[in-house]
């Protein structure tokens, strides 16, 4: 079950004993005000890093946001649920007190108010403080704010606006509620929701304000990390596609494409590029990247002490390995290994092989004390030696297992062995994947997560446990290449279309990308890899087959199915959760997530602007 971590904390208590006050203690000394603050450039930096580590809030990347709410919405992973709000994003049945919608709303809205803190305080360090030279560094300052801020809204608006609501009517027309100033008042926290169509221009300006503030400037060294005027350019080209303008779409990536200087990775980088290996960081793909140091403290991320744990998401998607005795009953997790793969992905990137048996361990040595190197019972060898057939000679998806460990067939390490610097592969050490603890399932596959999770350490080991060490990409080339296709099919240019489609599929398959491969789409509707599934979707669908497949548990495909309105086909396609526990549906008030209760109820202004259905 799941692990709670709980934070105590201690009100501070101050005993006025008849002592006077000193002026300086009359208000908080542990704030500040932008009338005098910040005076110098270093403090204007330091005004914007809360823009940033808005991010790595819990309730976004640094823990719920992906393992929890999309991985369940989208049937990645499969598991029981382990709170409310959690059930309902296995169930795609979302409430108006879904706890995962508050805190994405709140986060975004708190990244929002941090952005504009940045503006206006640059304004205040321009009128008064700044130095001769100075406004090219301020300028590179409010870039980014104004790209952190474009990002922000658009994920809100992805998420809570109404532009994927089926059959809307007339007054289905809303979007977001824009800030674009810091509040002054309570009645000025009092705001509705703009149109759709202005929630897109806000996102639309800012991003293509970010782009031109930040023109040339190349971010090295401690600065990589930074927003750069090719992540504001490649969100913005997301934007256009996402508000169906395709033709403005269409010019912006491609300008991306051409001139950012980016080119998608080798397979052989792009196979281990979400598994924390630190010399994959800020690659050749990469265009805004959010960093997540590995450590060594056994630190519980952003629920804990060390400075470099920064994100747990690995802590739900921690792969199972053999028990001690070589055995799936006595199997051990690197964290909590609350989810595994749904077995209906397994299915979905081409794996046919079905499931696997066990068998005695012809060379088990009974006067050996059992273990993973000395099992009484192993997989099958037939079986085995199929499965890795399938995987040399590529009858299924070569992503497939970017994506997933394989029981029995894959490795991954309980402890690290000493001296085992993370960041780094270890030479020793590895231990045979495993299902989840308990009696063998002979009728589930459970692989386990490979993309964004541990696979060298156990995050409870102290020390020598990290939280989490895999980069998050907010945006990389593949998905710029795979947006451009699609604006290039719905502008009636079907040939390059199918020729960046086939791009992004060549390199999974260690294709070169710019020559026709033997595993090319020969038109936008020949089979997928999910043919052979019989998903009816997804099967003859090369567009949505390659933003599935190629940004497998990356967070994009939950927007691709509201959009194309997949959560009903989907639902049918994946059939149950809890591990076949409970049958799925969909309920299409999820296309917009609820504008949470505690707005509507603080807020007046949107009191009667909830989403439909909720």
């Amino acid at each position: 079950m799941l692990k709670k971590i709980l934070l105590f904390i201690l009100p501070a208590i101050i005993l006025a004993t008849g002592c006077s006050k000193s002026p300086s203690l009359v208000q908080p000394t542990n704030e500040y005000a932008l009338t005098n603050y910040p005076n110098t450039i270093a403090g204007l930096q330091s005004v914007l890093v809360p823009a940033y580590s808005a991010m790595r809030d819990a309730n976004l990347y640094g823990f719920e946001y992906l393992p929890e709410a999309m991985a369940s919405l989208t049937h990645t992973g499969d598991d029981n649920g382990y709170n409310a709000g959690w059930t309902e994003m296995l169930q795609t049945d979302i409430s108006s007190t879904n706890s995962y919608c508050l805190g994405a709303w709140q986060v975004c809205y708190a990244g929002i108010k941090n952005c504009n803190t940045v503006l206006q305080a640059s304004t205040v360090y321009m009128a008064n403080y700044a130095q001769p030279g100075d406004a090219a560094t301020v300028a590179l300052i409010n870039g980014q704010a104004y790209c952190l801020r474009g990002y922000y809204y658009l994920l809100l608006e992805s998420l809570f606006g109404e532009d994927n609501i089926v059959n809307p009517s007339a007054t289905d027309t809303l979007g977001i509620i824009i800030d674009t100033t810091l509040p002054t008042s309570l009645a000025t926290t009092q705001k509705g929701r703009s149109s759709i169509k202005n929630s897109w221009a806000q996102v639309v300006s800012d991003l293509t304000t970010a782009a031109t503030l930040l023109h040339g400037q190349v971010w090295t060294g401690n600065d990589e990390g930074r927003a750069s005027e090719w992540a504001a350019k490649g969100l913005l080209g997301k934007a256009y596609v996402y508000m169906k303008d395709f033709t403005d779409a269409k010019t912006t990536l491609l300008d991306v494409i051409t001139n950012s200087g980016k080119s998608l990775m080798s397979f052989a980088q792009y196979d281990q590029a979400f598994t924390g290996i630190t010399v994959n960081k800020y690659n050749s793909e990469s265009l805004f990247e959010l960093n997540i140091d590995p450590n060594s403290f056994g630190d519980y991320g952003v629920y804990g002490g060390a400075p470099n744990s920064t994100s747990i998401n690995g802590l739900i998607w921690s792969p199972w390995v053999l028990g001690s005795d070589g055995s799936e009953v006595d199997a051990a997790t690197l964290g909590y290994g609350n989810e595994t793969i749904h077995d209906a992905n397994i299915i979905r990137f081409g794996f046919t092989l079905g499931y696997y048996n066990l068998v005695a361990n012809p060379n088990y040595n009974s006067a050996k004390p059992a273990s993973p190197t000395n099992a009484a019972m192993i997989m099958d060898p037939v079986y085995h030696a199929n499965s890795l057939a399938a995987r040399t000679n590529q009858t299924a998806d070569p992503r497939l297992y970017v994506s997933c460990l394989q029981p029995w067939v894959d490795s991954a390490i309980n402890t690290p062995p000493a001296g085992y610097v993370p960041g780094t592969v270890p030479t020793t050490g590895y231990i045979p994947v495993s299902k989840q603890a308990g009696a063998f399932k002979s009728n589930q596959y459970q692989w386990s997560f490979r993309k964004y999770a541990p696979l060298y350490c156990n995050i409870n080991d102290v020390p020598g446990g990290q939280a989490d060490g895999a980069d998050i990409y907010l945006l990389r080339l593949a998905d710029v290449y795979l947006l451009y296709a699609e604006a290039c099919i719905n502008t009636n240019d079907n040939v390059d279309g199918l020729a960046y489609l086939n791009m992004v599929k060549r390199r999974a398959y260690g294709y070169p990308i710019a020559s026709p491969s033997p595993v090319d789409y020969a038109s936008l509707t020949s089979p997928t890899a999910a043919a052979a599934s019989g998903d009816p979707v997804l099967g003859n669908n090369p567009l949505y087959y390659e933003r599935w497949a190629e940004l497998f548990n990356e967070g994009t495909w939950w927007t691709d199915v509201c959009r194309w309105h997949l959560g009903v086909s989907e639902a049918a396609f994946y059939k149950t959760y809890n591990y076949g526990g409970n049958t799925l549906t969909f309920n299409p008030r999820c296309y917009a997530w609820p504008i949470p209760m505690t707005e509507i109820n603080a807020n007046a202004k949107v009191a009667n602007e909830q989403n439909p259905g909720y």
